[in-house]
């Protein structure tokens, strides 16, 4: 064979084997994500499967490339250091955390796998990260700005009940975000007339005395802090809320959906999904500490106008147009 013919040959067989490359190439090895969340699964199973969707449009597969260990409370915010040390022990390649609550509790747990908050509450302020442009640890990830949010929780019931003069807050004392938010709210009451009631539960028996506490401090509305707990009790919240004539907000839009009058906050979905691009990111190679924290630019705000015809209430028609969703 002469000189030219194997050049030929060659560059035929090197052409044939390039996209054989090209797609060893783009199969990624396996790898183990952890998700621990304070809620029941029945209650993240739609952020969980906004993540898979998220890591699924990025190449990875559950049950190919892919595997998930995923740890819930219940609402037992006990349970999360446990569940933390577990998911360290696991030697997993990242963890997904999904509230201030577990942040924290995997923070002590871990300086070395890689942590992404999916909705963490003021990461600064809560010694997570060094700060959100470059955070400096093994900790990055979505904020959710849930503190600033209680001040508006309480200028939108004010909007709906301008009247009132005594405003209730479901706070759970185990959670280590709700001091926060105790202080947003009664800082931007403040600027009212209104006297703020912070009222603790955590068990369902003692929400149940929160809301007679409500009754009996003459409270007109309730809000209710963004709890895993509370996100499990949802329905007697809202429940509880109606028979004592409270109108309600809450972060989730599952709690209006639910029968509370309103709720105003990040879709977690959406944090849940924006979460696997910072996944993807850290298991090609990315730094946490490197990584900027997001910050939501997006608050969605839904509003159950049978609830307020139950409670005798005009939704306002500024409130109606900027709603994104208005139940009937």
């Amino acid at each position: 064979m002469n000189n030219r013919r194997k050049l030929i040959v060659a560059l035929g067989a090197s052409v044939l084997a390039a996209p054989f490359r090209i797609r060893a190439q783009q199969v990624k090895k396996s790898v183990v994500v952890g998700i621990l969340a304070t809620e029941d699964q029945l209650s993240a199973q739609t952020v969980v499967a906004a993540f898979k969707q998220g890591l699924q449009e990025l190449g990875y597969v559950e049950g190919k490339n892919l595997t998930l260990q995923l740890r819930f409370a219940d609402g037992k915010l006990e349970r999360v250091p446990g569940f933390a040390t577990e998911l360290v022990n696991l030697k997993v390649d990242v963890i997904v955390s999904a509230g201030t609550v577990t942040t924290i509790a995997l923070q002590k747990a871990t300086s070395t796998i890689p942590i992404v908050m999916a909705n963490t509450l003021d990461p600064v302020g809560n010694g997570l990260v060094k700060t959100l442009a470059r955070p400096g640890g093994n900790i990055t990830g979505l904020s959710s700005l849930g503190g600033d949010i209680g001040g508006k929780h309480l200028e939108m019931l004010l909007s709906v009940a301008p009247k009132l003069s005594r405003v209730a807050v479901l706070l759970n004392p185990g959670n280590q975000s709700h001091p926060l938010v105790l202080k947003s709210i009664q800082s931007a009451a403040l600027k009212t007339s209104t006297t703020i009631l912070p009222l603790e539960a955590r068990t369902a028996p003692e929400i149940e005395n929160a809301f007679s506490a409500m009754t009996q401090g003459k409270a007109g509305a309730v809000i209710v802090a963004r709890d895993g707990f509370y996100i499990n009790q949802t329905r007697q919240i809202t429940e509880l809320a109606l028979k004592n004539r409270l109108p309600s907000i809450s972060e989730r839009a599952s709690y209006a959906e639910a029968g509370g009058l309103m709720s105003y906050g990040v879709n977690p979905g959406e944090q849940f999904r924006r979460a696997a691009t910072y996944v993807d990111k850290i298991l090609k190679g990315a730094k946490p500490a490197d990584l900027p924290v997001e910050q939501p630019t997006k608050f969605e705000l839904v509003i159950n106008r049978k609830t307020a015809k139950a409670l005798g209430l005009t939704i306002p028609q500024a409130l109606l147009v900027s709603a994104d969703k208005v139940i009937e």
